[in-house]
């Protein structure tokens, strides 16, 4: 049951192949300028992923902020569109023109950490002593693999309920009060309702992806993220669960070939009893679905790990800056506390800064259906864990979905299935 990646930033490729960074060197501290120097000084970038056109006001405010508090700087705001977002980073990396700030996700940013292209906030004194000022869950979502070190300040997080049926757990003789929390609890419950339902009503409508493999217990790759290990007996045991679901009319039988849209639409008829969802599905159920809206439950995705799955975004300061200093401290005021509350209050996502989500906006239901959503996510951050490996390129998900389909139709078994979509993925892997 797979929730979406990215709220405001929208879907992009991730880097697919290895950057030829012949015009950005190796990394380190060759900035010069204001890194030498300290002095928060100098003209410099800040780039976001698709956000001009719902917060333009939001931006511009914090840019002239900024400047009336740092008269030496001059920041010039730009905005990429979702749409090749990964491709405008590789080739601004590569000719040398990637801007000072960079609003990115972990998957789009391995690479160009791997390249030495982006500042390692734990090894640069600069950066690690605001370290404090963030979550555990947020600075580490920002941590590389094999890198030693995170590479971004933790920005906004995000995590997405799951909605569930309670007049459909109910008559199929479940409580509707206890949805499941484990896979256990999962595939006991939705073979109970396919059974009693004789066939009518699946629980979920769309097949498993890489982080359900993790909150299953899953161990995804080795320990230095060389090699996808998903093959291993319990990825095997998982995906043989969810054949037996598949078989069992548990899972949808169109899962397949469901979109998200799809899968959305399913739960609104009451013909799935559970699918993750939003604020902005709430209101859709409000209207269209009043007898699905006034019997609606929300839970987090089962896991057996007890730590929810979580997305992060963070803005990496470019290594080869010339004005370091003044980008670490435009970065480092847009993701602050009291910024990062501003911009939660405008926007469905969360702050990753220390005690910002213990305050009431995020603790206390306000009668509105964004208010009961935004307060049940909350509590589903702490601890929570960004299960996707970094490395995982959408070519590598498409196989892996697309191998996880021929077990699920017996086409395969579900050891030959994974194993050929480890053995093409860390092909792969190695090519990059």
């Amino acid at each position: 049951m797979p929730i979406s990646r990215r709220t405001l930033a929208l879907a992009a490729p991730a880097l697919a192949c290895a950057l030829t960074l012949t015009a950005c060197g190796s990394g380190g501290d060759s900035g010069g300028g204001s890194s030498a120097s300290g002095k928060i000084e100098g003209d410099i970038s800040f780039q976001t992923w698709n956000l001009r056109a719902g917060f333009k006001d939001y931006f511009e405010g914090l840019v002239k902020e900024f400047e009336k508090q740092n008269p030496g700087v001059k920041v010039k705001w730009l905005d990429q569109p979702a749409e090749n977002y990964a491709d405008k980073l590789s080739a601004d990396a590569g000719a040398g023109t990637l801007p000072d700030v960079v609003n990115l996700s972990p998957d789009l940013a391995y690479p160009l950490a791997k390249a030495g292209v982006l500042m390692n906030m734990d090894k640069e004194p600069a950066t690690s002593k605001f370290k404090g000022e963030y979550t555990p869950e947020g600075w580490k979502g920002t941590a590389m693999p094999g890198l030693d070190g995170s590479y971004a300040f933790p920005w906004y997080l995000n995590t997405g309920p799951l909605f569930y049926n309670k007049d459909l757990f109910k008559k199929a003789g479940l409580d509707p009060e206890k949805p499941p929390k484990t896979f256990d609890d999962l595939f006991t419950d939705a073979n109970k309702m396919a059974k009693e339902s004789g066939g009518k009503i699946a629980t979920l409508a769309s097949t498993p992806a890489i982080e359900d493999m993790g909150r299953y217990g899953v161990k995804l790759m080795n320990a230095d993220s060389t090699e996808f290990t998903y093959n291993e007996p319990k990825g095997v045991e998982f995906l043989t669960k969810y054949k037996e679901l598949y078989d069992s009319g548990g899972l949808d039988a169109q899962a397949l070939t469901n979109t998200p849209e799809k899968s959305g639409q399913k739960f609104l008829e009451q013909k799935v009893a559970m699918n993750p969802g939003s604020a902005l599905d709430l209101s859709n159920f409000k209207k269209n679905a009043p007898s699905l809206y006034k019997n609606l439950g929300i839970t987090d995705a089962p896991n057996n790990n007890g730590k929810p799955n979580m997305y992060v975004m963070g803005l990496a300061v470019n290594n080869q800056s010339k004005h370091k200093a003044a980008a670490i401290a435009f970065a480092h005021f847009v993701t602050n506390k009291q910024n990062q509350e501003s911009f939660g209050h405008k926007v469905a996502v969360f702050p990753s800064t220390k005690g910002s989500l213990e305050e009431p906006y995020w603790t206390k239901e306000d009668g509105t259906d964004e208010g009961r959503v935004r307060v049940a996510s909350a509590k589903m951050l702490k601890g929570a864990v960004n299960y996707t490996p970094v490395v995982l390129s959408d070519e590598m998900k498409t196989i892996l979905k697309n191998e996880v389909a021929k077990a699920l139709q017996g086409k395969k078994s579900p050891k030959q299935a994974l194993d050929e979509a480890v053995a093409q993925s860390n092909k792969l892997l190695k090519q990059n």
